[in-house]
């Protein structure tokens, strides 16, 4: 099987977009990226382009609460504020392309849609996994244009330098960059810390990541919304967390130092 992917269309007509804003948020560790573009899609009530599919895919499928099965999917939604406000493009998922050739086409594909609606700069959200759990997580930002780097850090008011801090960026979240670069796209990715286990789910570096675009863009995220239910949600993981984190103590030997972070995805 090739990694050529096929766009579904949704049967409504997207109106033209004000200079749009292209937000990544598909899966990967703690899932910060998914959770925050999937609550800036619930809370502005964004409505679908299209979806994405690929015989790439993870051969697995969803059990959903009837029930039934679902295949996985990757799909696009747009936000149009009718006003001064730029637009937005968001993409959201329940999994990545697994391979190198596919996250390659799926991006070119990706890129190919922002500039067929006007879409000039592309941010790509992700984690950075911790080996403890961050109690205030630290956003961090890099990027494929020196300038739009040193404008978003200002505005958002990074201090540190990324550099030393994480490894590579694998997956579409690095990607996405690395080629858009060599389209003319600009684009930044704001990465929040998290912990680095596979079962954590990472709600309040997902929190930092919708501060710091409140900080740079005033869309009116509203931030509290994330609400108790979720704030309850997260004392229950964060309680499960450190049980984890302690059972892996006694499991291994040697620990990494508190410092030691790695990007995962």
């Amino acid at each position: 099987m090739d990694s050529h992917w096929e766009i579904t269309p949704e049967k409504i007509k997207m109106p033209k977009l004000n200079n749009p804003l292209f937000i990544e948020g598909l899966p990967g560790i703690g899932n910060v990226g998914k959770i925050a573009v999937d609550f800036l899609i619930e809370e502005f009530k964004a409505k679908k382009v299209c979806s994405f599919f690929s015989y790439k895919f993870p051969h697995s499928v969803f059990v959903n609460e009837d029930n039934l099965i679902e295949m996985p999917k990757i799909e696009l939604y747009y936000k149009k504020f009718n006003g001064k406000k730029r637009d937005l493009l968001l993409l959201t998922g329940d999994i990545q392309p697994i391979d190198e050739e596919s996250c390659y086409t799926f991006c070119e594909e990706i890129l190919t849609l922002m500039k067929k609606n006007g879409s000039k700069e592309v941010i790509t959200t992700g984690g950075i996994g911790l080996q403890e759990m961050p109690e205030s997580p630290k956003v961090y930002c890099t990027g494929n244009d020196t300038n739009l780097v040193r404008e978003y850090m200002k505005k958002i008011g990074i201090k540190e330098d990324i550099f030393g801090v994480v490894g590579p960026i694998i997956g579409v979240s690095g990607i996405l960059l690395g080629l858009g670069k060599k389209r003319n796209v600009k684009g930044v990715s704001l990465l929040a810390e998290t912990f680095a286990h596979p079962m954590f789910v990472g709600i309040k570096g997902a929190k930092e990541l919708l501060k710091a675009l409140e900080k740079k863009f005033t869309f009116g995220i509203n931030i509290q919304k994330m609400s108790k239910e979720i704030v309850e949600l997260e004392k229950e993981l964060l309680k499960k967390t450190k049980e984890w984190a302690s059972e892996s103590k006694g499991m291994i030997g040697a620990q990494p130092k508190k410092k030691e972070v790695s990007y995962i995805g």
